[in-house]
């Protein structure tokens, strides 16, 4: 959020960000709304993604993202931010802990003035 708001009016028109769901049997478009505000997303920039298991599978393969649900109904996942440019090329992607913000938005902002 702190991100979304530092990147001012690029946010929404050079810069998006996409989250996807990992728990599509619970996060339908209805939740993942509830979500978004909740957290103060703002819509204009910022998707909040599900489809079927399947889709989510696909994704998550192609990313390289490890999810399960468990017994208790959450779902435990590796925890990885991409980041993709205009052309759809994954450029960086960041595990973890390892994730600084400032740092990723340093990145993103290296290609927005790529532009």
């Amino acid at each position: 959020m702190q991100i979304q708001d530092e990147l001012g009016p690029v946010f929404g028109t050079k810069v998006a960000f996409v989250s996807i769901s990992l728990d599509p049997e619970h996060d339908t478009p209805e939740v993942l709304k509830d979500y978004a505000q909740f957290w103060g997303a703002k819509p204009e920039g910022w998707s909040f993604l599900t489809g079927s298991l399947e889709a989510v599978h696909e994704v998550t393969r192609r990313y390289g993202v490890f999810f399960a649900k468990k017994e208790d109904g959450s779902v435990e996942h590796s925890q990885l931010t991409t980041l993709v440019d205009a052309d759809g090329q994954m450029r960086v992607q960041y595990l973890g802990a390892r994730f600084d913000p400032e740092e990723f938005r340093h990145d993103l902002l290296s290609l927005v003035d790529k532009e």
